[in-house]
């Protein structure tokens, strides 16, 4: 049975400076261990610096297509000869203002597989779908996009990243025991259709974590730890953050 590792992921958003690459890749070096697993993801154009600082690097999206007239996108095999190692596909923010859909999610997750690159799929319901009780419903169908285009075996070499969106950048969270309910139920989900890969696959937690919370939410036991929002933007939180989920998993 594969053994799973902890991970925690910051995403920079539209954040960052050249400036903070130096803070931060400093610090996230003092504390790298064999326990976890630490990913940044910048904006496209810090990525080469943070690759040289020595901090695994991934980006927040990149284009489904080949190589072409796409004006604005950046291809996959470009992210992978920066440096790259990881790629966010289906982020909230990604689905809602820019539209993306369950199968422009699956195809970019497919895209990034091609050339090699791991993707954190995103997956989380919005506030009126959770208060309506459709949340396992919602993150279901957001994992079958993927499943139905690639099958279940292309989960193993991806993270799933649950990110309730009523508490990304909101300062709400939800309790440990609410994300763990999820967690389990993802878990669950895919252990339906390979018991192995999904006892193997790391499944983060996102929405407002911070160093007060993220010691609770990381000991549940289908939480792996965690892709960050404001607080991978500090060097103390987020480096806080990545020590409270060693040995966690």
């Amino acid at each position: 049975m594969a053994i799973r590792k902890a991970m925690v992921a910051g995403n920079w958003k539209m954040n960052g400076s050249l400036e903070l690459v130096t803070q931060l890749s400093d610090a996230i070096n003092s504390v790298k261990s064999n326990e976890i697993d630490i990913v940044l993801f910048p904006p496209f154009p810090l990525v080469p610096a943070l690759v040289e600082s020595g901090v695994t690097t991934g980006t927040q999206t990149l284009s489904e297509n080949t190589p072409g007239a796409f004006t604005g996108e950046v291809d996959a095999q470009l992210i992978k000869d920066l440096g790259a190692k990881y790629v966010l596909v289906g982020h909230s923010e990604r689905r809602s203002i820019y539209k993306e859909s369950n199968a422009t999610v699956a195809a970019k997750f497919a895209r990034a597989q091609q050339v090699g690159l791991t993707p954190i799929l995103c997956i989380g319901e919005s506030e009126s779908e959770q208060e309506n009780g459709q949340t396992e419903h919602v993150v279901a169908a957001q994992i079958d996009a993927v499943i139905e285009k690639l099958g279940v075996a292309a989960l193993k070499d991806s993270v799933i990243a649950y990110e309730p969106v009523w508490a990304i950048g909101t300062g709400k969270t939800a309790s440990p025991e609410q994300a763990q309910a999820v967690h389990k139920f993802i878990r669950g989900k895919i252990a339906s259709l390979d018991s192995d890969l999904a006892q193997g696959l790391t499944i983060l937690y996102g929405g407002s974590v911070n160093e007060k919370n993220s010691e609770l939410l990381f000991a549940q036991p289908d939480i792996d730890g965690g892709l960050i929002g404001g607080a991978s933007l500090k060097a103390d939180s987020f480096t806080a953050i990545c020590n409270s989920a060693k040995g966690t998993v």
